[in-house]
């Protein structure tokens, strides 16, 4: 059974020729999916060079949460560090408005119109030939492949070998995101196998995850660092998404600092303290930024692995924190579960010594689907015709004109009446309420001009909002999910 049914090819074959057609309409390049490796680098020069890859992905952190970003109610010294020494993507978008669809493109190189999880239901990958992650194709190009913190592979799940079915060779967390919820584990899996923690109920305990975690992963880089095989580590942090919780010595120090009243509890354990409970997550998540970034140091390998550092959505209202309370959006408008840019730009730091020249920004337009492509690229495999991903490796390497560019992106989200979002180079689209009318009015902004979208540019651009309502059918692939169509 091929990866993509015959029907979706015939779609996407479409889809690119419309797309392409738009493009030219505007006076812009014409989108390209199937991308072969080569452009970025000679390939025998990375076949002998390939380096490890690092992915650390945050739960819930605002674009607004970094220091280096402008929050100003504490400090992200290491995060900040990390991004002084690398490069920031200004204009990166997370896949999703919340975990398990954004964390699904991130895996496979797909957008929401087509990836097979489209929202936090009780759904989880299939098996292989489907749903195929970039831990399994980089595999075939002979890396390790780890996952160690929250599963992106299903939001409920008691199949303790999922992981390795979809391409680990090593896993240890949650394999359900719900059960993820809470840092104190009474159980986890490691390979396939449940390790109990007694004295934890979830809420309180001996143990945190979180410390838990970073012990594994410093353990993996002491074991595979110095192998000439290369590795790819997916280390995916809870912090800081609610319930809130964070070890003592991160809570104290703040505890005085903010007068504070809860809000927006939104079906999490309310917590006392939220502004002071949220700043401590974050600390606690610089805090083991470091300590992976000095582990690398150590081993000698940081000039051979590249680290991406990003969260999976915007900050959130819940558990008593509203995203308000330290501006963790920044200046963009919403927040999870919104397809406004604070419910999807997030933070993006590109760190590669030697590499990635330091103290860069770069304003390219990418998203979690382009990590797969990128991935590839530096792995000497060819790109999938079925991704819609654009690897950004040009990007890194500095090489900005050789970059290819999205002619936009796409993203569907099913929770709060259906909604749809279109980035098309400087305009972002957003379609509400679709699920009660798809052709429902399209709000337009000029989101370099206007980054927090107060000012809907539809009536004043008829002939964009057209071009933006030709993509969003043309991305979206119909799917069933939570008992509706979408």
């Amino acid at each position: 059974m091929d990866c993509i049914s015959a029907h979706d090819r015939m779609t996407r074959r479409g889809f690119l020729r419309s797309a392409s057609a738009g493009a030219a309409v505007l006076g812009m390049a014409p989108l390209r999916f199937a991308q072969t490796y080569g452009d970025s680098l000679p390939r025998e020069e990375v076949r002998g060079s390939r380096p490890n890859l690092i992915f650390i992905l945050a739960d819930d952190m605002g674009y607004g949460d970094l220091s280096i970003l402008g929050q100003k109610n504490f400090r992200t010294p290491n995060l900040d560090k990390m991004a002084q020494e690398g490069m920031i993507l200004t204009d990166h978008y997370a896949g999703s408005a919340v975990c398990a669809p954004s964390r699904a493109t991130l895996l496979t190189g797909q957008h929401t119109g087509h990836v097979y999880q489209r929202g936090n239901g009780d759904i989880e990958f299939r098996p292989d030939p489907q749903d195929v992650t970039i831990a399994t194709r980089l595999k075939s190009a002979g890396y390790r492949t780890a996952m160690i913190g929250k599963s992106g592979l299903a939001c409920h799940s008691d199949n303790a070998l999922l992981p390795h079915k979809k391409g680990f060779d090593h896993f240890f967390g949650y394999l359900d995101h719900r059960a993820a919820h809470r840092f104190y584990p009474p159980t986890l899996v490691r390979n396939g196998r449940i390790v109990e923690y007694p004295h934890n109920n979830g809420h309180t305990g001996e143990v945190y995850s979180g410390d838990l975690f970073l012990d594994e992963t410093l353990n993996y880089l002491d074991e595979h660092g110095r192998s000439k095989q290369p590795f790819f580590l997916h280390f995916a942090l809870q912090q800081p998404h609610a319930d809130l919780s964070a070890p003592e010595e991160f809570r104290q120090p703040y505890i005085n600092q903010f007068q504070e009243q809860p809000r927006g509890v939104g079906g999490y354990r309310p917590q006392s303290h939220p502004a002071a409970t949220y700043a401590a997550m974050i600390t606690y998540v610089d805090h083991t930024v470091r300590r992976v970034l000095q582990k690398l140091r150590e081993l000698g390998i940081e000039k051979n692995t590249l680290v991406i550092f990003t969260s999976d959505n915007g900050s959130y209202s819940e558990g008593g924190y509203h995203y308000s309370m330290h501006n963790s959006n920044g200046a963009f408008r919403g927040g999870k579960r919104d397809l406004y840019d604070g419910g999807i730009r997030v933070p993006t730091i590109a760190w590669w010594p030697g590499t990635i020249q330091a103290g860069l920004r770069s304003d390219h337009i990418s998203a979690f689907w382009d990590f797969a492509p990128t991935a590839l690229d530096l792995a000497g495999l060819p790109i999938p015709e079925e991704m819609d991903g654009i690897s950004y490796l040009p990007t890194l390497l500095g090489q900005a004109d050789r970059q290819k560019q999205h002619t936009y992106l796409y993203w569907e989200f099913y929770e709060q009446g259906g909604k749809q979002a279109v980035r098309y180079g400087r305009w972002k689209g957003i379609r509400l309420n679709v699920r009660q009318n798809r052709r429902r009015p399209i709000e337009l902004y000029d989101i370099v001009n206007d980054p927090g979208e107060t000012t809907n540019l539809a009536e004043r651009h008829p002939d964009i909002v057209r071009q933006i309502a030709a993509f969003m059918q043309e991305a979206h692939t119909p799917a069933e999910f939570s008992g509706f169509r979408f």
